[in-house]
């Protein structure tokens, strides 16, 4: 007699509004509904999943089978933007950036696995700032606590830029001053979630008028602060 239990799915996005490896089918659904050309598949182990998401979705074609979808879209601007750019490509193809704003963006191999952000200036190209790699985060932790980040560092030394954030989860979190994460212990880092502790207190404690825009990958490629993991 088979169990009526239904086992637990992990889900590689290669190819979504934020790649990754998620243990919810709700949080993955996010990333890759409607968005065009999106990339995903389930896998029954979390190894298995973040094995995969580190790879090529199409360095093995007969394993994936019918299980990888490969959504349709409308030929767009997005298709010219496929290859990797250059900062200064991006700039000059693209006026309507900021050439003086900073970005930035994560990285986390797992959900929750090894994360890292950091922040780029679009400027001069320069890591402004970097944290990470730590255990126990989760990519939206790590877009949220890159802004807040920026914005504190900003507040700090009287410096003024444009943000660009590629996560709407996370500026959402930010307009919220509360982030919604499901981590809580033992699978979320203690220092992880201190982290984000204090990251709302400092959105509750202070105010700033700093523009943070959403980062039009669709059309100017990846965001500049990306770790190339995709």
């Amino acid at each position: 007699m088979t169990s009526g239990v239904k086992k637990k799915r992990y889900y590689t996005v290669w190819v979504g509004r934020e790649p990754g490896v998620y243990d919810d089918w709700e949080d993955a659904a996010e990333q890759v509904n409607g968005f065009p050309g999106a990339r995903y598949r389930s896998f029954p182990s979390p190894e298995q999943a973040a094995e995969a998401f580190r790879k090529d979705p199409d360095s093995d074609p007969a394993s994936l089978g019918s299980l990888l979808i490969k959504a349709r879209a409308k030929t767009s601007p997005a298709s010219e933007a496929d290859r990797i750019l250059t900062l200064d490509e991006q700039k000059k193809r693209f006026p309507e950036i900021d050439p003086t704003a900073w970005a930035v963006d994560a990285s986390c191999l797992g959900n929750p696995g090894v994360m890292e952000y950091q922040c780029i200036d679009l400027a001069t190209g320069r890591r402004v700032f970097h944290f990470g790699p730590v255990k126990g985060a989760t990519n939206n932790i790590g877009e949220f606590l890159a802004i807040v980040h920026a914005l504190s560092l900003m507040a700090r030394d009287g410096e003024r830029h444009l943000i660009y954030s590629d996560s709407r989860t996370a500026m959402a979190w930010v307009r919220k001053k509360t982030a919604n994460t499901k981590l809580a212990p033992p699978k979320g880092n203690p220092q992880v979630l201190e982290l984000v502790r204090r990251a709302e207190l400092w959105l509750r404690s202070h105010t700033y008028d700093i523009p943070i825009l959403k980062w039009q990958t669709e059309l100017w490629g990846e965001i500049p602060a990306d770790f190339g993991r995709k």
